[in-house]
């Protein structure tokens, strides 16, 4: 042959050809083995026609039957009906239950937590708001002070001084807009009003164009000595509506002073204004003593 040509190709074509021969000997005699019929696989059942039964002998055929009264008992009701239902229906109810609690009290607790947190961002708010105010009335009143003080300054400067007087030294006290020291030049340097007539003995007052109808003194409960200037807000009818002790003039701020001068001055009474202010300012002095 052509393809035989050389001496390894007829070596390689006889071994080849042994193999192959080998191959199919060996499926041959070892290949895979099956039953005919095959094994069956399963449970083999036994014949019958009924649920029940008993003895060695087999019928062929369908067997007949009487009814007993063991037969027509119904069948228990552990058995017809499972518990396991029931069971499981009562387990399942708590959960929900549980569930939905829990759904309830998380969405209460992020509204709880929403609600503070818009609370504190109001709070916050509002702060920054209110120092923004403050901050404004203080600005706003500085530039006034220095408008008024450029406004005296300047006016003074044209008209040699506003308010001169024979006087030695320099100063300005009162509440007005206006430089200069006001008062009475017989009046007290530490009294709190600047109108009325200076008083004597143990207090004295002060009410532009109001007279005095009555007056009380309550004592002192310490042993104490100095001067209490009271500042109270008198109404029309005469009544003292609000007393303040303590304020420009005092000497002694002890509690044990203060508050008898407080309830001093509200005993105080004046004569009835209908023209007056309705709320109108002035002061009380109460002078204290040792053993008074």
């Amino acid at each position: 042959m052509s393809f035989l040509d050389t001496r390894h190709k007829k070596k390689s074509f006889t071994l080849t050809t042994l193999l192959l021969s080998a191959l199919l000997l060996l499926l041959f005699y070892v290949g895979l083995t099956y039953l005919d019929p095959p094994i069956e696989n399963g449970i083999a059942v036994n014949f019958g026609t009924m649920d029940y039964g008993s003895g060695e002998v087999q019928p062929m055929e369908k067997v007949r039957s009487e009814p007993r009264e063991l037969e027509s008992e119904p069948v228990p009701a552990e058995q017809a009906e499972p518990v396991q239902p029931e069971e499981t229906v009562v387990e399942e109810a708590p959960v929900e239950e549980v569930l939905t609690s829990n759904d309830e009290e998380t969405i209460k607790l992020r509204q709880q937590q929403e609600a503070k947190r818009k609370a504190e961002e109001e709070a916050k708010k509002a702060k920054a708001e209110a120092e923004r105010i403050a901050k404004e009335k203080r600005e706003a009143e500085e530039r006034k002070r220095q408008e008024q003080e450029a406004k005296k300054k300047s006016v003074d400067a044209l008209i040699g001084g506003i308010g001169k007087s024979d006087g030695t030294t320099t100063g300005s006290e009162g509440d007005d807009n206006r430089a200069g020291d006001k008062g009475q030049p017989d009046g007290d340097p530490y009294a709190s009003s600047y109108y009325g007539a200076p008083g004597s003995g143990t207090g004295g007052y002060g009410l532009s164009g109001r007279s005095l109808a009555n007056k009380g003194k309550v004592q002192q409960e310490c042993n104490e000595e100095g001067r209490v200037v009271v500042r109270i807000t008198v109404d029309r009818n005469g009544r003292v509506i609000k007393a303040e002790p303590g304020v420009k003039g005092t000497t002694n701020n002890a509690p044990c002073l203060l508050e008898p001068a407080r309830k001093t001055a509200l005993l105080h009474k004046w004569n009835p204004d209908p023209n007056a202010p309705a709320q109108q300012i002035g002061f009380v002095v109460v002078n204290f003593k040792l053993g008074q």
